[in-house]
């Protein structure tokens, strides 16, 4: 799976998607960095056909209301360490391309991975 990681998660976010065999990149590694507006992240996630991860509200409304970006991973940890945010990846990554394959909204917690219809 390919996946573009927003601003208010770590770029490690996009080491331990790797490390795991997939395609991720971050909003830092983009010409604006994170600065690039959540437009313009929504455009590049579909030309590339990446899965948005994000913490952000205003995505969850965009996809709600235009089904925009086309597939939307929501991070829903609260404010968690960095380890416990790998810790929680790494216990639903296997289940995350399933689920992909059921939805295009799914929503990551620590403890859950729910697919939205």
């Amino acid at each position: 799976m390919k996946f573009l990681v927003d601003a208010q998660l770590p770029k490690r976010f996009c080491v331990w998607l790797n490390q795991a065999g997939h395609d991720a990149i971050h909003t830092l590694d983009l010409p604006e960095g994170n600065r690039t507006t959540d437009d313009e992240i929504i455009a590049f996630s579909e030309q590339q056909e990446r899965i948005v991860v994000t913490k952000d509200d205003d995505f969850v409304q965009s996809y709600l209301i235009q089904a925009r970006p086309s597939r939307l991973l929501l991070v829903s940890t609260g404010n968690i360490s960095n380890e416990e945010l790998e810790r929680s990846i790494q216990k639903h990554l296997a289940s995350l391309a399933d689920a992909f394959d059921q939805s295009r909204f799914v929503e990551l917690g620590k403890d859950f991975l729910v697919v939205h219809e």
